[in-house]
């Protein structure tokens, strides 16, 4: 692993781990086995450092993508929800920590460049051209809907850990169920060949 890469990891470790106060230079230095001098000279500021940090904290570009001309709608939703719904559990504590410090450090996470912002936006998309092509019910708020999903998987990523009791299956298993009802509200049809 690259240096820089090396010191945003560990930057992103301590933030998730302690919030802005606690991820100290000394601490982010510590983790990434640099000095501080060092992350002055890769970041300026700590402050810089952490925007980075978050930036580009692992979120893959392509967990934005479904495809442009819908070929099997199940299949594509179960992968993008399955994708999109390990990346924030992956990184839920980041997330956490990022939401609860919003107020105070806005700079950190603009909610312009957000993963979820990304997902949200690929997902309305994406049933805008489902609807347009007539394999959802035109009566159907695609906002409403983008909502309702996003809202569930995001719900599920974030609080699985922290209220076991209410998930009682696996994951994976959970995601079908949502997107059984999901499907089914929005009375999804797969398009003919």
């Amino acid at each position: 692993m690259e240096l820089r890469d090396r010191i945003l990891e560990a930057a992103i470790e301590v933030y998730a781990e302690t919030g802005f106060r606690g991820a100290t230079t000394r601490r982010i230095a510590e983790r990434a086995g640099v000095n501080e001098i060092t992350l002055f000279r890769h970041f300026g500021s700590k402050s810089r450092l952490l925007q980075e940090a978050i930036k580009c904290c692992g979120f893959a570009a392509n967990l934005c993508e479904l495809p442009e001309r819908p070929a099997a709608p199940r299949a594509e939703l179960r992968e993008w929800a399955v994708v999109n719904h390990r990346a924030w559990f992956e990184r839920r504590s980041l997330i956490r920590t990022s939401m609860g410090e919003m107020e105070e450090r806005p700079d950190l996470m603009p909610p312009d460049q957000s993963p979820t912002l990304c997902a949200g936006q690929a997902l309305h998309g994406y049933l805008t051209r489902l609807q347009g092509a007539g394999l959802i019910d035109a009566g159907v708020d695609v906002s409403a809907a983008t909502m309702m999903l996003m809202g569930t998987l995001f719900a599920d990523a974030m609080s699985r850990d922290v209220v076991p009791a209410m998930y009682r299956k696996p994951a994976e298993e959970t995601i079908e169920e949502y997107l059984a009802l999901f499907v089914r509200a929005l009375d999804l049809k797969e398009p003919t060949q």
